[in-house]
């Protein structure tokens, strides 16, 4: 018999890390809370209809399909098999796993929005699945964040995004990250001054990369993708604005005679200023013109976040897409967004020991069991402990105390308390703090006042 395995790109979480998890997951979702969002949850899977065409042809072929059931093989000749892949999977697959929350999220708002108020504030936080290749920091399987708003024009949503990353961040013990900002206006006339109109696509998945591969080999995919010598060498100055002084004013200088870029850039000041009005402290965001997050749905204002210090791509990212529910029959609905990616910035928050000690375990306080006399009373004390939010178990079995305080010291319990003939004659328990193994006799009263918080 072979032994069981996970499937690559997947992960078992088990209890310790379950914990730190949540405590991310309550972290962000109080945050969320706090700026207005409201839940949301769609079904892991979703009609390919919904899916195809709304990430590009690259998030296309990283969707994870889900074969018809039944025998699906007989709606099907032989030419299908012999012939492209395309064609084959529309005849035995009508469904795939959800590749993100912004696209279920479009396709609930335009079903629902007889019914919604706007501008409508939701946060979801769901698993998404990608056929991607895994490695460190890139995994199949993952948890996202979702916050957005639709229903609005305004560029305070993209300043209150801004303020939201400050807000969860810091509060994660992320205190050294950087919220990088760009406009897709701006890209479009980029591509229009390098005479290359209509174009963005290619354009952006290439620019994209920067940071990755560097400027030569961003320059040879653009070769490879059909744009000429001569386009390239009108690209040039987007290098160079990267470690631009002032580079709202060197961009308008190269870009004054696009008004679709000039439009872009409006925009990025307005968001520095009621980033500023805003009054966030120390605001850690900068524009960077290379940034062109690979999604095709994005029109306005793109972000990107990354922690800093680690070896460890974005951990959160999104922007403004005018046009998405579009593509499901309802066009002029902007809304505006962002996805952080949990399992990336566990990683981050376990690389740089961040976690607090209140994620360490999810048990306050045990109860030991040394013989039937004590094991009775300590069941009497559990429901008082746990009404008094203490997080409060009992050792099940009598046996010898060493093992027992083994077993808190691994499950990480940071209290025990020791039950015997004389602490129950005398009312008097002994509190045994593990760490330091200090011990002190207190009541049941005064256990409940020393650890209720």
């Amino acid at each position: 018999m072979s032994k069981p395995s996970l499937a690559r790109g997947t992960r078992d979480f088990g209890p310790e890390q379950m914990v730190r998890r949540n405590f991310i997951f309550d972290t962000i979702r109080r945050s969320f809370q706090r700026y207005g969002f409201l839940p949301l949850e769609t079904p892991a899977f979703e009609n390919l209809s919904v899916l195809m065409g709304k990430y590009g042809e690259e998030g296309d072929q990283l969707l994870f399909k889900i074969l018809n059931s039944g025998d699906f093989k007989s709606k099907t000749n032989e030419q299908d098999w012999l012939g492209p892949y395309k064609p084959l999977t529309q005849k035995i697959s009508e469904k795939g796993l959800r590749y993100d929350l912004t696209v279920p999220f479009a396709r609930y708002v335009v079903m629902n929005r007889g019914t919604l108020v706007m501008p409508f504030k939701r946060y979801q936080i769901q698993p998404v699945w990608r056929a991607d290749r895994p490695q460190r920091g890139r995994y199949r399987e993952f948890y996202q964040c979702d916050a957005d708003v639709v229903g609005t024009d305004s560029l305070l949503c993209e300043a209150e995004i801004v303020g939201l990353l400050h807000a969860i961040l810091p509060e994660l013990g992320i205190q050294d990250f950087t919220v990088k900002i760009n406009n897709r206006k701006v890209l479009t006339g980029i591509a229009t001054m390098i005479g290359a109109s209509g174009q963005e696509g290619p354009l952006c998945v290439a620019i994209d990369k920067l940071d990755k591969i560097g400027k030569e080999k961003v320059k040879e995919e653009l070769l490879q993708k059909g744009f000429h010598q001569d386009s390239l060498t009108l690209l040039e100055p987007i290098f160079e604005l990267a470690h631009s002084q002032n580079p709202f004013a060197d961009l308008k200088s190269w870009l004054s005679s696009s008004e679709v870029a000039m439009q872009g850039i409006a925009e990025l000041e307005e968001v520095w200023k009621l980033v500023n009005i805003a009054g966030i402290p120390n605001p850690k965001i900068q524009f960077d013109v290379t940034l062109a997050r690979g999604l095709s749905y994005y029109t306005g204002a793109i972000f990107e976040v990354k922690a800093n210090g680690v070896q460890i791509g974005s951990i959160s990212g999104g922007g403004r897409y005018d046009n998405l529910t579009g593509t499901f029959g309802v066009p002029g609905i902007s809304g505006v967004g962002i996805s952080l990616g949990v399992d990336r910035i566990y990683d981050v928050m376990e690389e740089l020991g961040l976690f607090p000690d209140s994620a360490q375990a999810t048990t306050q306080l045990m109860l030991t069991n040394f013989d039937r006399q004590a094991f009775e009373y300590g069941v009497g004390l559990l429901a008082k402990l746990r009404n008094a939010g203490i997080n409060t178990e009992i050792y099940p079995d009598s046996v010898k105390l060493k093992k027992q305080l083994d077993y808190a010291d691994r499950k990480q319990i940071p209290y025990v308390v020791l039950i015997g003939s004389e602490e129950i004659q005398s009312g008097l328990l002994t509190l045994k703090h593990m760490q330091t193994g200090d011990q002190q006799k207190l009541d049941i009263a005064g256990i409940i006042a020393a650890l209720a918080h």
